[in-house]
């Protein structure tokens, strides 16, 4: 059994044209030896977002803080503190901060996928 503390990790900084105002830890990952699941840490800050994409496997998403807007094929959605959302495979998908405050967010995705 391993317990960490997530400020411990360095994040990874992403600023471009696709990601803008990104930090990604990888909490339990290769980097542990699991061998079914990444769960990764972001942090989005106020006028951030990820990359509008889609991918084949799944994402689970939990909201510890902020808000985030997530776009979806079917328009925009708020997810808030203490939401989850679901992203199945193959679903175009992206997570926005439009608030003024950080949006952090746990993602749990297969070990499969990029970390």
């Amino acid at each position: 059994m391993i317990i960490g503390k997530s400020l411990e990790i360095k994040p990874q900084k992403f600023d471009n044209k696709e990601i803008k105002g990104v930090e990604k830890r990888v909490l339990i990952g290769k980097n542990l030896g699991a061998p079914n699941f990444v769960m990764r840490l972001f942090t989005v800050a106020p006028g951030g977002h990820s990359p509008k994409h889609s991918h084949d496997w799944e994402h689970e998403v939990y909201i510890l803080s902020g808000t985030a807007t997530v776009v979806t094929p079917d328009g925009d959605r708020i997810a808030e503190t203490g939401s989850f959302v679901y992203v199945p495979g193959n679903v175009v998908h992206q997570f926005r901060n439009d608030s003024k405050e950080a949006l952090k967010f746990i993602c749990v995705i297969p070990e499969y996928a990029e970390e």
